[in-house]
């Protein structure tokens, strides 16, 4: 009996060593860069729906927009206001952007925002490898801008279109640009991308980084991160 009883010792500890020996390490998950807005004081900054001049019908203003919009909350130093309340406030003034920054300046008091982000679409590919042409125009509102009382503010927002609408609002003193073709073919997009995705995707997952390339959405969603981290290094903003 003892002889068996050391036999049955012995066989279970190999089978402990054994799967021990086997065992597979614990994935390795990485960790997101974190934006940060370093101003005086907190901002608050709404998002417009995108303004689609890529001829591609796919584009979803309003889907786009909330991609900016979920990039936005990541910003440490920002409170974002989503794109439905931008609307609700351009059914109000029967626009369906903003033309000048006049009008943005408007859309922000009536919104009780510091900024409004107006995104725009140029090149739309969603073939792999994806590309994305993109722009944000970030208007700010100026410090002294009050908005004229018992006064329509339909009419404040006519009275502020220019004569020869663009398809992109005029800039000014008061607006940061930040433009960007994100085509995936390019290494050096393709080593941001690699950087954005740690900690935003499960290595042990079926495609991991690879998800990017295969999912518009996501590969859009980096794309904006970019975009507003060219803004919010902007010297126009250290003021505030």
């Amino acid at each position: 009996m003892s002889f068996m009883r050391s036999i049955l010792s012995i066989f279970a500890v190999a089978l402990c060593l054994l799967a021990t020996g086997c065992a597979k390490p614990e994935p390795v998950y990485g960790r997101e860069q974190v934006k940060s807005l370093t101003t005086k004081r907190r901002q608050v900054w709404a998002v417009a729906p995108v303004i689609n001049l890529s001829g591609e019908k796919g584009v979803d203003a309003f889907l786009q927009a909330d991609l900016v919009f979920q990039q936005l909350q990541q910003v440490q130093g920002v409170t974002a206001v989503p794109v439905n309340r931008v609307a609700e406030v351009y059914a109000t003034l029967r626009i369906d952007r903003v033309a000048s920054p006049e009008q943005a300046a408007l859309v922000c008091d009536l919104l009780h925002c510091d900024g409004l982000i107006v995104p725009t679409v140029t090149i739309y590919d969603t073939y792999n490898p994806p590309k994305l042409g993109a722009a944000m125009q970030l208007f700010v509102k100026p410090g002294m801008f009050t908005k004229p009382p018992n006064v329509d503010p339909r009419e404040l927002a006519k009275s502020a279109a220019p004569r020869n609408v663009d398809p992109m609002p005029t800039a000014s003193g008061d607006v940061i640009q930040a433009v960007g073709l994100f085509d995936a073919a390019n290494g050096t997009v393709r080593d941001r991308l690699h950087i954005y995705a740690a900690g935003r995707n499960d290595p042990v997952g079926p495609m991991g980084e690879k998800e990017y390339y295969m999912n518009m959405d996501r590969y859009c969603g980096f794309a904006y991160s970019e975009l507003i981290e060219q803004l919010i290094v902007s010297p126009k903003l250290r003021g505030l």
